[in-house]
């Protein structure tokens, strides 16, 4: 067990990754699990990521701060466990209303199981405008690190 990113883990999460968010529901207390892509590591100790102003993840974030991240890749699966706190819930300089979440890091895990490797990363296609869909994610992008 780690309590911060290694370097492969803050470079691999530079890109468009597919990562798993896991966070409590703020009415039923129970799991729940989204799948996110805006995420970037801030550091080794802090991830930030984005989801709309009317996403779940937000109210969930206000009542319960703990979350799980879970990234598939470098050949293994990490389960990323922190302390949430929302950074802004209308990001500036962005078209979408869309908030900023930062991720403190607790622990990182290597939860894949035992004798096996990740062969092949999650891929995912946006089905939307091409072109929109770049400039919103440079708009994105650059906002969570501001």
């Amino acid at each position: 067990m780690m309590t911060q990113l290694t370097d492969e883990l803050v470079t691999f999460l530079e890109g468009e990754k597919l990562v798993m968010l896991a966070t409590i529901d703020h009415e039923s207390d129970t799991p729940n699990v989204s799948a996110i892509s805006w995420v970037k590591s801030v550091d080794k100790g802090n991830i930030r990521f984005s989801v709309t102003t009317n996403s779940r993840t937000v109210q969930n974030v206000k009542k319960h701060s703990g979350v799980v991240l879970t990234v598939i890749g470098l050949e293994s699966v990490y389960s990323i466990q922190g302390q949430a706190t929302i950074l802004e819930e209308a990001m500036a300089g962005v078209s979408l209303k869309l908030a900023k979440i930062n991720v403190e890091i607790d622990q990182v895990m290597e939860s894949m199981f035992w004798g096996a490797k990740i062969t092949t990363e999650p891929e995912y296609e946006k089905t939307y405008n091409k072109k929109k869909a770049e400039e919103l994610d440079e708009e994105v992008y650059k906002a969570l690190m501001n």
